[in-house]
């Protein structure tokens, strides 16, 4: 029988090759902030850049840690938490989301991006399409735009009346106080950028490839109509910020601070521990001198084109 045990040495640095192999999936998100040019990096970073970046990381991984331990304190204590990710398009929610998610459990930490409503969900009571996405015990929902869809885009682009608007303002503080008081904490964020960070990132996405396809005609709607959008947040902010849940405004103009200060605020609002858990021992595996294991058809494996 062939030797499979390997040395310590070798299993050190298989599980060094894995930590940064996933450290490189936060690495690879950051391609987004980039700009390349005949497939070539075409900013040069400075020192200070470098150190800055170097900075980011490493209080990204940081406090990734502490959600991590978040989430398990979540579960032991079966906790309900529901937070809102709102702001204009371009904003960053998108990315601050993929990065409380990134090193989360799935099944306790989901995200609900719900897309427009259908023919039937229209003739529905307005909140019930969003309940069902609603958690239970020990779940941490994240909806990226939730039921103030209403006071933001519905009103600004006409896809509601009057008399559904200032419903939605009479019974929205009535719907989110009868979450708070069934258990579920909510946590509400808006993100706030500046009328030439929206157009810069508009225009970054314009010449960018991949990220054309985050733009939609909706999207640049709500560019020429900045300042019919602008009202209507200042309304809603006005009218839906309740003691049981108020509004959290993060200042995002700069993306990786806003990163880091709503994952660092978010941390703040839950009184979490750290959850001691058993010492884990991989057991030995079974070895049969009869099994002998099939090789697999060369007609099936993907080729190694890299």
């Amino acid at each position: 029988m062939l030797n499979t045990q390997i040395s310590n040495q070798e299993l050190s640095e298989h599980i060094r090759r894995d930590l940064l192999d996933g450290y490189d999936e936060e690495f690879e998100l950051e391609i987004e902030d980039r700009h390349y040019e005949n497939g070539a990096e075409a900013i040069a970073l400075s020192d200070f850049e470098k150190e800055q970046r170097r900075l980011y990381f490493r209080e990204l991984f940081r406090l990734q840690a502490e959600l991590v331990k978040l989430q398990d304190w979540v579960v032991a204590t079966k906790h309900k938490v529901v937070i809102l990710f709102e702001g204009r398009d371009a904003a960053g929610k998108g990315g601050v989301i993929k990065r409380i998610t990134q090193r989360l459990n799935p099944r306790v930490c989901r995200v609900a991006a719900l897309p427009a409503p259908n023919d039937r969900e229209r003739t529905q009571w307005y909140f019930q399409r969003y309940v069902s996405h609603l958690p239970a015990g020990g779940e941490i929902v994240l909806f990226d735009r939730s039921w103030y869809n209403r006071a933001g885009v519905e009103k600004v682009m006409g896809f509601c009346t009057d008399d559904q608007y200032e419903e939605f303002f009479r019974t929205t503080p009535e719907f989110e106080r009868m979450l708070v008081s069934s258990g579920i904490q909510l946590i509400k964020y808006w993100f706030s950028i500046s009328d030439e960070e929206q157009r810069a990132r508009f225009l970054g996405r314009i010449h960018d490839p991949l990220k054309q396809w985050k733009l939609s005609p909706m999207d640049l709607e709500s560019r020429r109509r900045w300042e019919d959008y602008t009202k209507a947040k200042e309304i809603m902010l006005e009218r839906t910020h309740i003691p049981e849940a108020p509004w959290w405004v993060v200042e995002a103009d700069d993306k990786k601070k806003a990163r880091l200060n709503c994952i660092h605020h978010l941390l703040n609002q839950m009184p979490y521990q750290e959850v001691p858990h058993p010492t884990i021992e991989l057991p030995q595996r079974e070895r049969h001198e009869d099994y002998l294991r099939n090789p697999v058809p060369a007609e099936i494996i993907v080729p190694k084109v890299y």
